[in-house]
């Protein structure tokens, strides 16, 4: 298990935790002070968390949608899913996009989006002349069938 270092910014700030034991997302709460904060349609609206990270070296969060508020209530992070990366140290806040053609409210403490601690991979980008052929070639947007 990788340990992250939690600094919670205010005290009502939430640390996050999973749904159940086999989530493999932490819920991430909106740390406002206000009664709610609405969220116009087709509008992208920066809510605190409350918290900032230490996220450990060879690895970033991901703060993707949460499945049910994305369906049933059209928010989802803005551009599918914004990245910390492991030396920021600053509050997480979740640029939450509504897609609806409806007003949207965010509560104190709602449960936002989820963070997803992945590995990375630093590589070198080597320039090159020419790469290897394949069968596919640079076909694209779906010229390997439906």
């Amino acid at each position: 298990m990788v340990s992250i270092k939690t600094q919670k910014l205010n005290n009502k700030a939430i640390v996050p935790v999973r749904g159940s034991n086999g989530a493999a997302g932490y819920d991430l709460h909106a740390n406002i002070a206000e009664d709610y904060i609405e969220i116009n349609p087709h509008e992208t609206v920066k809510i605190p968390t409350g918290l900032s990270m230490e996220i450990p070296e060879g690895y970033f969060g991901a703060i993707v949608a949460r499945s049910g508020l994305a369906t049933r209530e059209g928010l989802r992070p803005c551009q599918g899913m914004a990245v910390i990366d492991q030396d920021y140290r600053g509050e997480i806040i979740v640029p939450l996009h509504n897609d609806h053609d409806n007003v949207r409210y965010i509560t104190p403490d709602e449960r936002i989006a989820q963070l997803v601690i992945i590995p990375y991979l630093e590589v070198s980008f080597d320039e090159v002349d020419k790469l290897n052929a394949t069968k596919r070639g640079d076909g694209g947007f779906g010229s390997t069938g439906k």
